[in-house]
């Protein structure tokens, strides 16, 4: 049944709601929220632990090996049969809890991603999640916000939103709060926002009228999927690279399947009469459960969870520092990034202006006091000063009191009036607010009209307009001057020297605001055009103010100098303040103005030089993207506005503002900094970084040790030796070796030296070709190692499997030590600085020494080893790590001799 509240005044929708101005109490919303469930569109399918663990015997493989080990039981092979199918249970058991936990990582991540409303709660403002949003909260609406659920609006002032998701209108939509006719269609109703609509414009208060699959874009089945459930390009490279090793693993398994039946005359007999009694021999079975299970532990099937760990347990991380992470592909493409495009204000510096000089009545002014403390004096008070500061209050819309909120800039204006005992909230009594235009990069002016009574005192008021921006800007639209409580003509002369005061003050790395008023009629007010108000205004003076930079931003800064990481800023600030703030911080380039940039036909040639943009606009950015791009850059993008969007969108890392940032830049961007720092940026770039290392690690592990398993086999047969492993060691080296040495890999600590390295080229295979050769060179060395002691303990075949299938499970974990760095020595690495991949190999040799020395070696068909045959075991195993290091010193050799013929050349 639809509820007309937009067929209602503000006082009905408030009392059909049971809501107030004030809001509702904290009890009523948890009472709401428990009644109406969460404000969301659809509920996000629950993790089902039954339905993951299931998965896991969806393999081809896996379930042609589960057909063999029921063929076994049928004849009577039961003990093989149990084993086998213990061996693959555990093993499930270990995807499981990796992809459980991949899962629930993610889903924490969404958690966090999700977006936020501002509300009124017994009179306080809150800022909640926008699913506990329930019917009767007053809302906050802003430029840039994107509604969190249809309301009908309380309070209106300039305030318009874009409905195109809704209605099709691409126009914004003009809003108020008069009473509706009920006819009205959606597009009509203006006294009502929807959900997932954006605001353009203006600010307002709103009741929430309906929620989640009630609301609007509810109706309509609008559904909202989330893009963490898509795989990320290395994600996607792997699983080729998997459907790759399967086919591979494939023809390799039906070769060593053929040519051990080529060795039994009685089963190739069978065959040859075609006699199905072949099926129900104990040997065929050994066989075909041997090629199967060697393809079993040939493909990294856990690869898939691990990088997904991998990926999210890096997340998690890059949170604790500051940066949350939208998109899963961000967190590859950041170890790829080579230009860091950077906001100034609240990016590269504190984001607390505090006005230090002022130019009133033709003297400078200087104000003591630093960030937002009201602590402060004034150098000499003039009579224009109070009004200049009041006109600083008013056109205001920030706050502050017990919070602070608001634009910085605004607040160090509200700061400054403070030093001077000036209190807004008892100015707003005296000089009530009707009507604003707001201010918008385009204009660089903000206008608060207000009513005041004459000096008479008689009951007629009158309006004046307070005017506050960019001072060229301002200084353009004056045509009179107010010194010492006089309004004079403002001449070309004064105007000039108004202008160079204003560069003096940007030199000395000071952001200034010019201010003017103006009497206006009721006239202008109906017209409230820039023409008639935004005209012949009284100059009255000058507020400059800093906003330090950031104490980490300069190491910042200096570590993407050492990764190679261009950082350009990026502010609408004048070009003098720019170059000082960047001078400070370390950044060298060129520095032009928006004025400039659109002078240059093609950015492309010049974009290389340049390293300060400053006094641009939002649509500026664009261009610079394209620019960059072209010259082959990876681009990382700040942004926080509503005008920001598209560029942040466009930018390989769009990076929003979680403080100061509107939700339509975070829903468009990859990263939320959420503390807006750039400093913060730069941590993410280096887990980036270590997390494709990390999963490079695991991936160099994996496939080496695969690949030693499978030439095992294969060599032994070409060499006609009896198979050094059957089917349950096989399998049992899969689950002790693939599964917790190959996670703890995924946390293993970063290379000191990853800051100093290059980007990584975004086109770069996972594995090379020369990571292929040293996989390689591994392979043959734990294949050569496992048959010489193979070979050396036959003819007893159960002492010489025993000692070659120790031997590959030992050479496994001095692997797993070696595949922490490519090309850096494992001593300089430290071997033991990964205590969890030190605990997990621990583990997994534990269990190998129950096998052996339990009841349980019968079953794998093993026999007690003595310690001399230890002794030959990690001997021989431990020499893996003299051949990885030689490999590497070999690489290091080979990137110094590169280096030198380049650098000579």
């Amino acid at each position: 049944m639809e509820n007309f509240y937009y067929a209602q005044n503000v006082k009905e929708t408030l009392e059909s709601l049971k809501s107030s101005l004030n809001g509702l109490s904290e009890a009523e919303a948890r009472s709401r929220l428990q009644h109406f469930g969460p404000n969301i569109l659809k509920q996000e399918k629950k993790i089902n632990p039954l339905k993951i663990f299931l998965s896991q015997f969806k393999d081809f493989i896996i379930i042609i090996l589960i057909i063999a080990v029921l063929i076994s039981a049928l004849i009577g092979e039961y003990v093989d049969a149990i084993v086998i199918l213990i061996i693959l249970v555990l093993n499930a058991i270990l995807g499981f809890v990796q992809e459980y936990n991949a899962e629930r990582s993610i889903e924490a991540l969404r958690k966090l991603a999700s977006q936020k409303a501002t509300v009124l709660r017994e009179g306080k403002r809150f800022e909640i999640d926008a699913s506990e949003l329930v019917l009767g909260d007053i809302i906050i609406l802003e430029t840039g916000m994107i509604v969190p659920a249809d309301a009908r609006l309380l309070e209106a002032i300039n305030l318009e939103s874009q409905e195109a998701s809704l209605t099709g209108e691409s126009t914004p939509v003009q809003k108020g709060t008069e009473k509706l006719d009920k006819t009205k269609i959606l597009a009509d109703r203006s006294n009502m926002v929807f959900s997932a609509t954006t605001i353009t414009k203006g600010r307002g208060k709103a009741v929430v009228t309906a929620t989640g699959m009630l609301s609007e874009i509810g109706k309509i089945a609008r559904i909202v999927t989330s893009e963490a459930n898509e795989l990320t390009p290395l994600q996607k490279r792997l699983k080729k690279l998997g459907v790759f090793l399967g086919y591979l693993v494939i023809i390799i398994c039906f070769i060593v399947f053929l040519s051990q039946i080529m060795k039994d005359p009685h089963i190739l007999e069978l065959l040859k009469n075609f006699e199905l009694s072949v099926f129900k021999q104990k040997s065929f079975i050994d066989m075909f459960i041997t090629a199967v299970s060697l393809a079993v532990a040939a493909l990294p099937e856990g690869l898939p969870a691990v990088v997904t760990i991998s990926l999210a347990v890096g997340v998690q991380r890059m949170i604790k520092r500051h940066a949350l992470i939208r998109k899963l592909p961000a967190v590859e493409t950041l170890g790829c990034v080579t230009v860091i495009c950077s906001d100034k204000t609240g990016t590269l510096t504190c984001n607390e202006m505090t006005v230090k000089k002022i130019f009133v009545d033709n003297k400078f002014v200087e104000v003591s006091g630093e960030g937002y403390s009201t602590e402060g004096k004034f150098s000499e008070k003039t009579k224009g000063l109070l009004q200049l500061l009041e006109i600083g209050a008013l056109c205001n819309d920030s706050s502050i009191g017990e919070s602070i909120s608001g634009d910085p800039t605004e607040i160090a204006l509200l700061v400054s009036a403070k030093k001077y005992g000036i209190e807004k909230p008892q100015l707003e009594k005296e000089f009530p607010r009707v009507d604003e235009i707001p201010f918008d990069s385009n204009r660089k002016l903000m206008t608060t009209i207000h009513s005041i009574q004459d000096s008479k005192k008689t009951v007629r008021k009158k309006l004046v307009a307070y005017v506050k921006g960019a001072p060229d800007i301002v200084i353009r639209r004056c045509n009179r001057i107010l010194v010492n409580g006089k309004i004079i003509k403002l001449n070309d002369k004064e105007r000039k020297r108004i202008l160079e005061i204003n560069e003096r003050f940007a030199l000395e790395a000071l952001r200034v605001l010019g201010f003017a008023f103006k009497e206006i009629d009721e006239k202008a007010l109906k017209e409230k055009s820039e023409k008639s108000i935004e005209t012949d205004l009284v100059f009255i003076g000058l507020q400059a103010m800093i906003d330090t930079p950031r104490k980490e931003v300069k190491e910042a800064i200096q570590k993407c100098r050492d990764a190679s990481i261009k950082v350009v800023m990026i502010t609408g600030d004048h070009k003098t303040t720019a170059v000082a703030i960047a001078k400070e911080l370390g950044i060298e380039g060129k520095a032009i103005t928006g004025e400039e940039l659109d002078k240059i036909e093609n950015l492309d040639n010049a974009v290389e030089d340049i390293a300060i943009y400053a006094r641009v606009s939002p649509e500026h950015k664009l261009r610079i993207i394209d620019a960059l791009r072209k010259k082959g850059y990876i681009v990382g993008m700040t942004g926080d506005g509503v005008n920001d969007a598209p560029a942040l969108k466009k930018a390989d890392i769009g990076i929003a503002m979680g403080i100061t940032g509107t939700d339509v830049a975070k829903e468009a961007s990859d990263m939320v900094l959420t503390d807006d720092n750039f400093a913060s940026i730069v941590n993410a770039v280096e887990e980036g970084r270590i997390i494709y290392d990390n999963i490079k690690k695991f991936v160099r592990y994996l496939l080496s040790s695969n690949l030693g398993e499978v030439l095992t086999i294969f060599v032994a047969i070409l060499l006609n030796l009896p198979l050094p492993l059957i089917a349950i060691q096989i399998l049992w080296i899969n689950l002790a070796t693939d599964g917790l040495p190959a996670l703890a890999l995924g946390i293993d600590p970063p290379d000191e030296e990853i800051m100093k390295r290059k980007p990584r080229n975004p086109k770069e295979n996972i594995i090379s070709s020369h990571d292929f050769i040293i996989m390689l060179i591994i392979g043959i060395f734990m294949m050569v190692s496992t048959l010489w002691i193979f070979n050396m303990y036959l003819p007893n075949l159960r002492y010489a499997r025993t000692m070659a299938f120790t031997t590959m499970v030992m050479l496994q974990m001095f692997n797993v030590l070696n595949c922490r760095s490519a090309d850096r020595s494992l001593f300089k690495t430290g071997i033991f600085s990964n205590k969890y991949l030190i605990y997990s190999i621990m583990v997994s040799i534990a269990f190998q020494l129950i096998l052996i020395y339990s009841k349980l070696n019968s079953i794998f068909e093993i026999v007690p080893l003595t310690l001399n045959d230890w002794l030959i075991i990690i001997g021989s195993s431990a020499m893996l790590i003299l051949v990885g290091e030689l490999i590497k010193l070999f690489i290091r050799a080979i990137t110094k001799t590169k280096l030198e013929n380049k650098l000579l050349k």
